[in-house]
């Protein structure tokens, strides 16, 4: 019972860290709930990581993964030919944007 209930308690905190990583990039992301999911918990790992190599412990704490998720959206986001401010993909008539 132990290992399932981390397992939920890990994909809660990623939902929790990605839905805040996506607000804090301005539009609307086309992301999945387990991709969501999957950018939180991405995110907490490498905050994890980070803060193990500067500081010589572990635990990044909240802020800092919710940094490296939004660096991770915005990776995501400059992958699909978007930026900062937009999101990329299709506009609205369905054609590339220029």
């Amino acid at each position: 019972m132990g290992t399932l209930l981390y397992l939920v308690l890990l994909a809660v905190s990623g939902l929790f860290v990605g839905a805040f990583a996506r607000l804090a990039l301005p539009g609307k992301d086309p992301l999945s709930i387990p991709a969501t999911m999957a950018v939180g918990i991405v995110g907490s790992f490498l905050a994890g990581l980070a803060a193990w190599a500067v500081f010589g412990r572990g635990g990044g704490g909240l802020v800092l993964s919710i940094l490296f998720a939004t660096a991770i959206m915005y990776a995501i986001r400059r992958s699909r030919g978007g930026g900062l401010l937009s999101p990329g993909g299709r506009g609205r008539r369905g054609d590339l944007p220029r």
